[in-house]
Parts: C-alpha cells; structure tokens; sequence
C-alpha cells in the first residue's frame, strides 16, 4: 500500500480535481473512495488510502477522509500552528 503516487496517478485529471477542492481533510464522497479503490487495484482496494474520522453522516456512515501521508503527498505537510 505504499504506491501513493502510483495509485494517485491512475485517478483522472477531474478526479484529482475533485480532491484538490476538498483539502486535506475534506470528507470523501462515495464517488471518490470508488475512484480510489479502482485506482488501488478494484473493490475495497483503496482502503487504507482513507480512513474514516470519527463522526457519522445523517445516514449513519462513517465520514472517511485522506490517510495523512496520502493527504501530505497531494497536499504537501501540513502546517503547525
């Protein structure tokens, strides 16, 4: 699972896009973890590359969110306040 720019790289341009516009912590959609689970390789093979962060939708689904190193590889280290 340390392929993170080989796997970021087979995300298209309006994918990449798409996350950029989150930012480093933006929740993903579902459209989003299916790319990334493609670009890993297939179903459920993205995961690891997101994790879920501890709150819920209104639906009650885990809120899943950039890894933090994949998140520092499209994003660059965050920042220290």
């Amino acid at each position: 699972m340390a392929d993170i720019p080989g796997v970021l790289g087979r995300l298209t341009p309006e994918e990449l896009n798409e996350l950029r516009s989150l930012g480093p912590s933006g929740h993903l959609s579902r459209s989003l973890t299916d790319a990334l689970d493609r670009a890993a390789g297939g179903p459920g093979a993205g995961r690891g590359y997101y994790v879920p962060n501890g709150s819920v939708s209104a639906t009650g689904g885990p809120h899943v969110v950039l890894r933090s190193d994949v998140s520092g590889w499209l994003f660059g280290p965050a920042q220290q306040a």
